[in-house]
């Protein structure tokens, strides 16, 4: 009972103290002081990004894009370009096996993007829409379930001239996100592969997906 009396002063001026700190963040003006300084204080920086989520811009004359394959057989593959979603679930442009999407390598715009089943569909439809593609035409592939039971030798070699290294060894239902284009000299930077493994799948009986995001130069014009 004793001690009622002391705790009771400490109480007290602990509660003052704190108003008066309160009253000079809200109130105050002078050093920066007041309600929006108390914001600033309490406010959680957010991180920047730019388009397709990348996490810093691209450089002039150069393509923003994100690739993800998809998972399992469940969730969709996205492909995105200069924050354009051009093919996705959501879309309703997706389907199992190789998803691509053909851009003008100039302007960035999209030509072409279909899905193409790997599984049970007819490869002779991917080979349609490959072999007569234009000198700078950029490519971008994602693979959902399958990408590769109905590959063939023609399909494996149209891939690796766009600069993929992993088409040549793509098995069943591998997860492979790609960027190249036609007439390319080296193999492309823009590529991820990871084997169907049943010691390391994410998902039973599909490994993890992939995603795969960065800066794809632009063509220059025949000319300049």
């Amino acid at each position: 009972m004793r001690l009622a009396g002391p705790l009771r002063v400490v109480v007290i001026v602990l509660t003052a103290g704190l108003t008066w700190i309160l009253a000079s963040l809200l109130l105050g003006t002078e050093s920066g002081f007041g309600f929006a300084r108390l914001q600033r204080l309490l406010a959680k920086p957010r991180p920047r990004w730019f388009k397709c989520g990348l996490p810093q811009p691209c450089p002039e004359h150069h393509l923003a894009f994100r690739l993800v394959s998809g998972a399992a057989n469940v969730v969709g593959p996205k492909i995105c370009l200069e924050d354009q979603m051009l093919m996705s679930s959501v879309k309703n442009n997706v389907g199992r096996g190789l998803n691509i999407a053909l851009v003008n390598g100039v302007n960035g715009e999209l030509i072409d993007a279909k899905a193409f089943d790997m599984w049970a569909g007819d490869v002779n439809e991917l080979l349609k829409f490959l072999r007569p593609l234009h000198e700078g035409t950029l490519v971008f592939v994602a693979s959902f379930d399958d990408p590769a039971t109905k590959m063939n030798e023609e399909a494996r070699g149209l891939f690796g001239a766009l600069g993929s290294r992993a088409a040549a060894d793509l098995a069943f239902r591998d997860s492979w996100v790609f960027a190249g284009a036609k007439g390319v000299q080296d193999k492309s930077p823009f590529e991820q592969h990871m084997k169907n493994s049943k010691s390391s799948n994410k998902y039973e009986g599909w490994p993890e997906a992939l995603e795969l995001a960065g800066c794809v130069p632009q063509r220059t014009p025949e000319g300049q």
